[in-house]
């Protein structure tokens, strides 16, 4: 098993849905990965404890998913000087938006750079993580330059099909 660059953390199992979406991004890009569950209020020597032991061998990023509270990335954030990629998930209330605030609104000298609520937001965190790995990692650079060309050309691709489809429907 290869020494881990990006931990992923996570407040609850259930959150595992939406974080597997960091998992699948950074294992398309080949970079070895830990996942764990911990929670800032109800397990927090576990947690630093965790981050400790990430740092130790030598993990990069931090990607920390948690609803509700939502302090789980601030705690990791105030244990390490790595970057932490906040991901608030969906919950009972507003949609996520309790959790989105409460990863946000970090004070002043304990930053975690926040991403979209959910799945979609996971997803980006990874990639975001690939670009910080990317910048000392001139393979991992020309991987990601690649997949945006793929993205690019996907895009170009629907909108060729989008256009063949509303010339049949005018016609038709």
């Amino acid at each position: 098993m290869s020494t881990p660059k990006v931990a992923i953390l996570m407040g609850s199992a259930s959150d595992l849905p939406a974080m597997a979406e960091a998992v699948r991004v950074l294992e398309r890009f080949e970079i070895p990965v830990t996942v764990e569950v911990t929670s800032a209020h109800r397990s927090p020597e576990r947690t630093v404890s965790i981050v400790r032991r990430c740092e130790e061998q030598g993990v990069a990023v931090f990607i920390v998913g948690a609803g509700m509270a939502a302090h789980l990335a601030g705690v990791v954030a105030a244990h390490t000087t790595r970057p932490v990629l906040g991901v608030p998930m969906e919950g009972k209330l507003m949609g996520g938006l309790d959790a989105l605030l409460s990863t946000v609104q970090m004070p002043r000298g304990v930053p975690v750079a926040t991403l979209a609520v959910g799945r979609s937001g996971a997803a980006n965190a990874a990639l975001f993580a690939v670009q910080v790995l990317a910048l000392s990692d001139e393979r991992l650079a020309a991987r990601l330059a690649e997949d945006k060309r793929a993205m690019a050309e996907g895009v170009e691709k629907a909108a060729e099909t989008a256009r063949e489809t509303l010339r049949e429907l005018l016609d038709g």
